[in-house]
Order: structure tokens, then C-alpha cells, then sequence
């Protein structure tokens, strides 16, 4: 398996893994909450990554990639400065329980580091359909820090 950070020619495989998480996260609540364009997804995925807005960690094996790892760069005076943002983590279903997910989560948090990042915040998928998302991330030493996620169409 091959872990490494993603490049332009990696967006359209990206996208499409980003698709399988939407798809899965839907199926699984049973609500139509996003709205997936592979043209469009990958066309704001390239974008973000060549105006260096967005990280993305990709790991592979012979057949091409099977997981990501997505982060931004976020600021807050709660958050005493600086943190990371992690706003997709997917790894296919037939890799899972193979520390994929684990490594790629091990090197967002090394990237952290040396970017002097306060902290790494992530918010999981619907409850209690994501169930085992959240003790993934409490497994991995995240701790819920309360509230809800809210959004506002724009």
C-alpha cells in the first residue's frame, strides 16, 4: 500500500471516491443531503489544490487509489489560533479493518505538526448511522467537544 500526498492528475479518482462517500452517507440516513457532480467535484477539487487551500493524502494499492484524507487550514481565537480541519476521510468498504483509515489519519496528524496547527477537528457523518465513524476518531484520540453541526445555504 502506498500512502503519499495526492497531485492534479489525482482529482478525477479523488472525486470519484468522494462520490462513494456521499452515496454511502446517504444510503445510510436514508436523506438526499448533498448534491455530488463528478465534473463539477473534481473541477473545485483541482481548484482548491492549486490555490493550496486544500490537502489531500491519498493511499493506493496495485489497482489505484482506495482512500483519502482531506484538510484545510482553519482560524479561531476558541481554538487559541491556527488548527486543521478535516472535512473527508473514505476509505473503500473492502479495505476497511486494514489500518488504512489509521494511516491516513497518522500522517494528516503529522502534517499537523509541522504546520504548528493547534489541533485537527473533524465532524462525523449522522449519528447513530455513523456510529463506528465516531469511535474511530475517539479511538484515534478525538474527543467530542459538543454542539452540532449547522449549515446555511447560501
Amino acid at each position: 500500500m502506498l500512502f503519499r500526498h495526492a497531485v492534479l492528475e489525482d482529482a478525477p479518482a479523488v472525486a470519484a471516491l468522494v462520490g462513494e462517500l456521499l452515496t454511502e452517507i446517504v444510503a445510510a440516513i436514508g436523506e438526499p443531503v448533498f448534491h455530488f457532480d463528478m465534473s463539477e467535484t473534481t473541477e473545485r477539487l483541482e481548484r482548491f489544490m492549486r490555490e493550496e487551500r486544500y490537502v489531500v493524502l491519498v493511499a493506493s494499492d496495485s489497482a489505484g487509489p482506495i482512500g483519502f484524507i482531506t484538510l484545510y487550514e482553519s482560524f479561531a481565537l476558541y481554538a487559541e489560533g491556527v488548527f486543521g480541519t478535516i472535512p473527508e476521510l473514505y476509505v473503500r468498504p473492502a479495505y476497511r479493518s486494514r489500518q488504512v483509515g489509521r494511516e491516513l489519519l497518522s500522517r494528516a496528524k503529522a502534517l499537523a505538526r509541522t504546520r504548528d496547527w493547534t489541533r485537527l477537528e473533524v465532524t462525523t457523518p449522522p449519528l447513530p448511522a455513523f456510529d463506528r465513524t465516531l469511535t474511530f476518531y475517539e479511538r484515534e484520540g478525538f474527543v467530542i467537544s459538543g454542539g452540532r453541526k449547522l449549515k446555511l445555504a447560501l
